[in-house]
């Protein structure tokens, strides 16, 4: 069974989905079920449940909103994906909070080429478990905020958040 919280943010609630303590999913939607269709047929079809926002990813999300910057590390995830993309994701997650980097500098993170700039670009959007694997801090080289599939505002506030509390994230 997939379980869904919502946790209420600044920039509206983030829908959690986990699946045997391990997080498969997470948005910033009122709506789980807008995250659970993003999920493999698989995992659909063991169900959906909401339950009350209670356990370790909620608990990071609110340590995280209180200054921790890093307490949603802590937080195991799985999502499918190629062995490049799972490389692009593992690196995605090793981007401290404060810090931003490009498409390019994300590829050479994860062992590619920066070439692979565009690969980079498509594990972002193709990244199902936001803000935990924080694409959000992955910036085009040439300025700007780029995309975000949860809309600009939701990644700006992010990036401004963190750098607010960059001192905890050293």
């Amino acid at each position: 069974m997939i379980t869904a919280q919502l946790v209420p943010t600044p920039v509206g609630p983030l829908a959690l989905l986990s699946r045997a303590g391990v997080l498969v999913a997470g948005g910033f939607t009122a709506d789980p079920k807008e995250m659970f269709v993003r999920l493999t047929p698989a995992l659909q079809a063991e169900g959906l449940e909401v339950v009350d926002p209670a356990g370790p990813a909620a608990e990071a999300v609110r340590a995280y909103l209180s200054g921790d910057l890093d307490a949603l590390d802590a937080i195991p995830v799985e999502q499918p994906g190629t062995p490049t993309r799972k490389q692009l994701h593992k690196a995605l997650r090793e981007v401290k909070a404060g810090v931003t980097v490009s498409y390019a500098e994300l590829a050479e993170r994860a062992g590619l080429p920066k070439t692979a700039a565009r690969a980079a670009g498509s594990a972002c959007a193709q990244n199902l478990i936001a803000p935990f694997v924080p694409c959000h801090r992955v910036l085009p080289q040439g300025g700007g905020y780029g995309g975000y599939y949860y809309g600009v505002s939701v990644k700006e506030w992010l990036l401004n958040h963190e750098a607010g509390h960059k001192h905890y994230a050293l």
